[in-house]
């Protein structure tokens, strides 16, 4: 055994040996799948069924049609087809503003003011800005008027310039314009500047609003009056004469609960209306998003209805329109 020399295995054919020598075992063409096709006998053609796109072969899916494919389309239903987020674009999910339907015009009645005529309640709803609460900056104030089916009445827009804003704050003098879908301005409402450095019981101190009716013709004024204990204010007529008187709650902060103020006749006594200030949590306490609700009863007078509207601004600026506040610097 010890003499016996070891050979070398046996050499392969010559077709398993050009394999094994090929550095790159893929073939240098793909194989023919086609050489064991038999063909069957003849039959009749099928048409593709109605709907479907002629230039795509049978059982395959054009992605760049995809209503045309007849077995994409729901059954029994007509919810639309819903695509996996990312391969077709999605349309915007933001419904669209809602507008109350315009009533017809009415006699004696100011244009703009037919709306209220259909209604015993609104609600005013603050628009937030963030920017305040960041920079310090006073913007000026956008207001929602709706009605109880969340359908846009007016849109209630401050005309303030930066410098009265940033300097007066809250007793900032200032002029409201109401719009209507038409984007018309149908009501302005002014304050003039009133100073309060001065004794309290003054006259020439306390807060006035003005409510004009077209822009340019004066229809009432919402008069502040002293009071030790509660908030006050008169609602008179274009003639400054006492119509309607509102009194509010002791104390107006409301701070967990809504703060009321009560719309009474000019005795003080028959209850007319109310414009409550909601309470909603962490928004009322920290940023200026006030919502108001507004109640009167569905027959009284359309001016009336306007000057208790205009009355609920003033109420705003002045007891919940919080200023950012300054360093102590």
């Amino acid at each position: 055994m010890s003499g016996v020399v070891p050979t070398a295995p046996k050499q392969p054919t010559d077709e398993m040996g050009n394999q094994l020598k090929s550095p790159d075992p893929r073939p240098d063409a793909p194989p023919d799948y086609n050489s064991h096709f038999v063909p069957g006998p003849p039959g009749a053609s099928v048409l593709p069924p109605a709907g479907y796109p002629r230039d795509v072969p049978m059982g395959y899916y054009n992605p760049q049609q995809p209503s045309a494919f007849p077995y994409c389309q729901p059954t029994g239903g007509t919810h639309p087809i819903q695509y996996q987020p990312g391969n077709y674009p999605v349309p915007s999910q933001s419904a669209p503003i809602t507008w109350m339907p315009g009533p017809t015009l009415m006699p004696d009645c100011p244009p703009g003011l037919e709306y209220l005529t259909q209604l015993d309640n609104i609600h005013v709803l603050q628009h937030f800005e963030p920017l305040e609460m960041i920079t310090r900056f006073e913007t000026n104030n956008k207001y929602d008027i709706k009605n109880n089916l969340d359908q846009m009445v007016y849109i209630v827009t401050e005309d303030t310039d930066d410098f009265t804003r940033n300097a007066y704050r809250t007793l900032r003098p200032f002029v409201l314009r109401v719009t209507d879908f038409m984007g018309r301005e149908i009501m302005t409402m002014q304050r003039p500047f009133r100073c309060t450095c001065c004794c309290f019981c003054c006259p020439a101190t306390r807060q006035e609003l003005e409510v004009q009716c077209p822009p340019g013709i004066t229809i009432g004024f919402v008069m502040d009056h002293w009071n030790l204990c509660r908030a006050v204010y008169s609602i008179q007529n274009e003639k400054k004469e006492n119509v309607l008187s509102i009194r509010g709650p002791c104390s107006t902060y409301g701070c967990g609960s809504d703060s009321v103020f009560e719309v009474k006749a000019i005795d003080g006594v028959s209850n007319i209306g109310s414009i409550i200030r909601k309470w909603n949590g962490l928004m009322s306490a920290m940023g200026n998003a006030d919502h108001f609700d507004i109640h009167f009863p569905l027959d009284l007078d359309v001016k009336m209805k306007a000057m208790i509207f205009g009355a609920c601004f003033l109420i705003d600026f002045m007891y919940f329109e919080r200023s950012p506040q300054h360093s102590s610097r």
